[in-house]
């Protein structure tokens, strides 16, 4: 047996595993940071006394979520 070729260690797998995570989540994020420079869709300013409460699709979308 030639002793030229160190031995495959826990720490190098560990290492390239962590570097292959990261590359990965890399790769998923860079689509979603392009959608986010597309503008939101326009909210409606809050009224200036208070009152700001608005049943909206979103809030009755959470109520339908609630019931049992």
């Amino acid at each position: 047996m030639t002793e030229s070729q160190p031995k495959p260690s826990r720490r190098g797998f560990v290492l390239g595993a962590a570097t292959a995570g990261a590359a990965a989540a890399a790769v998923v994020a860079l689509p979603q940071a392009q959608q986010a420079a597309v503008p939101a869709a326009q909210t409606k300013e809050p009224p200036a006394r208070g009152g700001g409460y608005q049943l909206t699709d979103h809030v009755k979308q959470y109520y339908k979520t609630t019931r049992i």
